[in-house]
C-alpha cells in the first residue's frame, strides 16, 4: 500500500520575494462554511458571535476575535477561519469542513495593489477596499476570496486545485510591478 504525504496546497511553491513584494502561504487553519438556514441568518449571527465572539459578516466585510475570523461569502454564507464551529451553530446553519479545499496565500509589501490591479476586476484601492474588506470575485481566471487585511496586505484564497496557477499569476505580476518601480 502506498504511503501517502501531506502536502500544503503550495508546498514548494512559495515563499517568494520580489523586490519589496513578498508571496508567502498561509499557515493552515480550520475552514468551515456556515449556511444560515431560511429565515435564520439572524440567530445564525447570535449564535456565532455566542460561541466565537464574531458577528455574522455583512456583505463585503469580515469580522474578526481572538480565535478566529469570519469572511463574507454569498448571502447568508460566511466562511469560518480559525476555528471548529460549535455543535450548537448547526441548529441554525449547514457546516461544511473546506479545510482542505482552499489554497490560502498572503500578499504584502508596496506595490501589492498593483500586483492586483493586473488580475482581479475589482478596485482593491484602500480608499475602495478597506482594511478587513473582503470580495468574491476572480483573479485572473480563477473563483477566488480576497481579503484585505491591511495597508499594503491582502490574503487570497482559490480552490485548492489552482494554488500553482495562482502562484504563478501573482509572481509574473509581482515581477512586471517591481520592473516599473525600478
Amino acid at each position: 500500500m502506498a504511503d501517502l504525504i501531506a502536502k500544503s496546497p503550495c508546498a514548494g511553491l512559495l515563499p517568494v520575494q520580489h523586490g519589496g513584494l513578498v508571496l508567502t502561504e498561509c499557515a493552515p487553519e480550520a475552514i468551515h462554511l456556515l449556511a444560515a438556514y431560511q429565515g435564520a441568518a439572524a440567530k445564525a449571527g447570535a449564535a456565532l458571535e455566542k460561541a466565537h465572539g464574531l458577528g455574522w459578516p455583512k456583505p463585503g466585510t469580515s469580522t474578526q476575535s481572538a480565535q478566529a475570523r469570519a469572511l463574507w461569502f454569498a448571502p447568508d454564507q460566511a466562511l469560518l477561519l480559525g476555528a471548529v464551529p460549535v455543535a450548537s451553530l448547526a441548529r441554525h446553519c449547514a457546516i461544511t469542513d473546506q479545510s482542505d479545499g482552499w489554497a490560502r496565500v498572503d500578499l504584502t509589501g508596496q506595490g501589492a495593489e498593483d500586483v492586483l490591479a493586473r488580475l482581479v476586476p475589482v478596485d482593491l484601492r484602500a480608499q475602495s477596499f478597506p482594511e478587513g474588506a473582503v470580495a468574491r470575485t476572480a483573479v485572473f481566471h480563477m473563483s477566488a476570496v480576497i481579503t484585505r487585511t491591511g495597508a499594503a496586505s491582502f490574503e487570497i484564497l482559490v480552490f485548492r486545485s489552482m494554488a500553482q496557477t495562482l502562484v504563478h499569476e501573482l509572481l509574473e505580476a509581482m515581477k512586471s510591478v517591481v520592473a516599473q518601480q525600478s
